[in-house]
């Protein structure tokens, strides 16, 4: 049973940073890829950021150059670091996993889904 779980949401200013974790548990094959997604009110979940089990990445072109995906294997845990923020990113962020080749930045290619962490941004 794989499970994700979230953490390093919260409320900032315009121009400040978070950085979210997601702990992930319960994988079983080499080729995996992981992402972060996010919804605000009334719109669709849209991928953000995608790294897969080679360390190939790829981004949204709204968050390019500000947010940084990344991965450490020996404590399963993915990473995403936003910096530069804007009021246009705050939503709720999503932890994904799927297995096979990626990276992936469509929500039905994904499997397994965390609960989410908030990030507001004021202006």
């Amino acid at each position: 049973q794989v499970q994700l779980v979230e953490s390093g949401g919260g409320s900032v200013q315009t121009g400040g940073s978070l950085r979210l974790s997601c702990a992930a548990s319960g994988y079983r094959y080499s080729n995996y890829y992981m992402g972060w997604f996010r919804q605000a009110p009334g719109k669709e979940r849209e991928g953000v950021a995608s790294i897969c089990s080679s360390g190939s990445s790829s981004y949204a072109a709204s968050v390019k150059g500000r947010f940084t995906i990344s991965q450490d294997n020996a404590k399963n845990t993915l990473y995403l670091q936003m910096n530069s923020l804007k009021p246009e990113d705050t939503a709720m962020y999503f932890c994904a996993a799927g297995y096979g080749l990626g990276p992936r930045l469509l929500p039905y290619e994904y499997d397994y889904w965390g609960q989410g962490t908030q990030v507001t941004v004021a202006s």
